[in-house]
């Protein structure tokens, strides 16, 4: 060991100092930013993305799409060519857990979905229902509730033909 002692007005060297930067380096020693999101305009500023304003349109008549399972429910409105107008699933709507897929969950749901929908003027629905859980019958109460006149109800719920095995039945 030396018995040179360092000045103490001087900064200690960070171990990446003596290494090569890419890039050039400023007068403090450090690499510049590059600028962040799309090209320097002219004036040498970063353009901004031009924010898109929603475009509301007249939908009288719609479809409801109610998705059901055991663990949660998932309600979407949309046009008669399938473009989404709204949607609201119970997780979104505070719901947590097991209380997901309660039917109070389903009925909050839907009618959230259906406040979203009524922004498009939506007056009249089919309703197409898939799975098996407990929230069925009370998204489409909400729904016929929120005002909206429904004009049928279709299950297209899977039915498989011998398709994959099911789970072992549990042992409690």
């Amino acid at each position: 060991m030396s018995d040179e002692k360092k000045p103490q007005n001087e900064p200690a060297k960070k171990p990446d100092q003596g290494k090569p930067q890419s890039g050039v380096p400023s007068a403090a020693g450090k690499v510049p930013a590059k600028p962040q999101g799309g090209a320097p305009s002219a004036a040498g500023k970063v353009s901004e993305k031009p924010q898109v304003k929603r475009r509301y349109r007249n939908v009288p008549f719609a479809r409801v799409y109610i998705n059901c399972s055991f663990n949660n429910t998932i309600v979407t409105i949309t046009d008669e060519k399938g473009g989404a107008i709204a949607w609201s699933t119970s997780g979104s709507n505070g719901f947590r857990g097991t209380k997901k897929g309660t039917p109070f969950a389903a009925q909050i749901t839907a009618s959230k979905a259906c406040a979203k929908a009524a922004e498009y003027g939506v007056r009249q629905a089919q309703i197409f229902v898939n799975g098996p859980g407990p929230g069925r019958e009370t998204a489409i109460r909400a729904i016929a509730a929120s005002g909206i006149r429904v004009v049928s109800i279709k299950d297209v719920t899977g039915i498989p033909h011998n398709g994959c095995r099911p789970p072992k039945a549990r042992r409690v």
